[in-house]
């Protein structure tokens, strides 16, 4: 039996610092979106939850380790992303400690705290 043709299934963590007055987002290194500002986030891989999809995927590209607070949206638009129709899961994230240095790291070329305000 064939397998189904399914979506991909992608996670975005909305992670807030500075006493949320900050969003952290990246900048893309790679394409189809070089240099874009984007929500850190990725592909959930094989054998792992959505959860700790965005815990390893904010890690990777800022550095920052975070608790998941809760599920703030899901994006499935099939036009979405040139790379194939993908579903996306954003979470809201905090820092789990105010020790957290964010940096940007793996995928991300850069890190940007924008101001909320």
């Amino acid at each position: 039996m064939p397998k189904p043709l399914t979506p991909l299934l992608t996670v975005d963590a909305v992670i807030l610092v500075n006493n949320k007055r900050d969003l952290v987002l990246i900048r893309r290194k790679n394409p189809p979106f070089m240099r874009d500002l984007a929500l850190p986030g990725g592909f959930v891989d094989i054998g792992e939850t959505v959860e700790e999809a965005c815990i390893r995927e904010a890690f990777e590209e800022t550095n920052i380790n975070v608790n998941i607070i809760n599920v703030i949206g899901v994006f499935s638009d099939p036009k979405r992303d040139p790379r194939g129709h993908t579903v996306s899961i954003a979470f809201l994230c905090k820092p789990k400690t105010k020790k957290e240095k964010p940096k940007a790291k793996d995928d991300a070329a850069e890190l940007e705290l924008v101001p909320l305000t």
